[in-house]
């Protein structure tokens, strides 16, 4: 018996399927390899999703028609959310896929948890001009449009020959259809029903969506942010990938503020405290990497409880003898709900399987710490 459902947009999943999910959008003429350079790293805490446009790299072509509209394709990445079993989720689109992540976020704010909008706008300039795309493509096919691609993608210079190729390769009239959504599109009046987070991101050069569209749409989001970038044009992603993906990094909370509020509920405010009274302008750098990336992505990964990650820790810190952090971390076990008895059987193992020594010295280090902490 034969599958008759509607099929999915071509995707492709990086990551724990436990951690926060977040949908990539791509951008007309592209497909999801536009997010190479910056999906593997948001897969260290994420649950990545790219998905490309229909008639776009794997995508079914059948899946859009003439006269689409940007509601139409977020159906289909909610479609594709719901087949995963993904109900809300942190979204991050550019161009064409950054109207269908407003879209989202306007219409329906519940799926929603946080948005970024990458080189795109609340409306791309009138029906006119997406028209007369539309209607070339349909009669000549994707090659004019691959052939100045460059020109309105990136700066002087710079090309990824792989995106040409996948404009080049596009189907013509599912292009062209996306060209319709496009030219039917037009969010400025829902701007302020967006609650989502929401970060916008510009090209300083880009001359399809220039910075002033993204500042229209942060005059007008609540609590939006903008920033702007340089030596970057319409596919900025692909152009300043490093710069995207700290931005993105951030924004959805994988920085060094939601590290650094773990980072005390762990260990504590007063150590902590002494940790940035101590930091000068050589050690600033190292800390905001403990609090970002130790903290901020490694012990919010929910695969792992904190109690879990306090005896891995504990152990890792005996078997190496690093006494100070021992002393720190049974502290921290305590806090994330180990018993001393509890920390008693995780040096006990140790002694099997790191050295009676390492945990004598490990035995020592941790009834002084439980001690100071039962005195207050």
């Amino acid at each position: 018996m034969t599958d008759a459902r509607t099929p999915l947009l071509h995707h492709t999943t990086e990551g724990s399927p436990t951690a926060p999910p977040l949908l990539l959008g791509p951008s007309l003429g592209t497909s999801l390899a536009l997010w190479d350079q910056v999906a593997p790293e948001l897969s260290i805490a994420h649950r990545v999703v790219r998905w490309d446009l229909p008639g776009h790299g794997g995508s079914d072509a059948g899946l859009i028609r003439a006269g689409a509209t940007v509601a139409d394709l977020a159906g289909l990445a909610l479609a594709l959310a719901d087949d995963l079993g993904i109900e809300r989720f942190g979204y991050a689109g550019v161009s064409l896929g950054g109207a269908v992540g407003l879209h989202l976020a306007a219409h329906h704010p519940d799926r929603v948890s946080g948005l970024a909008v990458l080189c795109s706008s609340a409306h791309f300039g009138g029906a006119g001009a997406w028209q007369e795309r539309a209607a070339l493509v349909r009669k000549e096919g994707t090659a004019p449009v691959a052939e100045t691609a460059p020109t309105r993608w990136f700066t002087p210079g710079f090309t990824v020959p792989r995106l040409v190729q996948d404009n080049l390769d596009a189907d013509p009239e599912a292009y062209a259809a996306c060209c319709d959504a496009l030219a039917a599109f037009d969010l400025r009046d829902r701007l302020k029903d967006i609650t989502a987070p929401t970060l916008l991101v510009a090209g300083r050069d880009d001359p399809a969506t220039p910075p002033a569209h993204l500042r229209e749409m942060a005059d007008a989001i609540p609590g939006a942010e903008l920033a702007e970038l340089s030596g970057a044009s319409h596919l900025a992603v692909a152009e300043r990938p490093e710069a995207v993906l700290g931005l993105l990094r951030t924004h959805f909370g994988q920085g060094a503020r939601r590290g650094m509020a773990v980072r005390r509920e762990v260990l504590g405010d007063a150590h902590v405290d002494r940790a940035q009274a101590r930091q000068t302008p050589f050690t600033a750098r190292f800390q905001d990497f403990i609090s970002r990336y130790a903290w901020g992505e490694i012990w919010t990964d929910p695969t792992l409880t904190r109690r879990e990650r306090s005896m891995i820790t504990m152990t890792a810190l005996v078997a190496h003898g690093h006494h100070d952090e021992l002393a720190m971390h049974v502290r921290a076990a305590l806090r994330n709900g180990l018993t001393p008895d509890e920390i008693g059987a995780v040096l006990q193992q140790c002694a099997v399987y790191v050295g009676v020594p390492a945990a004598n010295s490990a035995f020592a280090v941790a009834q002084r710490a439980l001690a100071e902490e039962a005195a207050g």
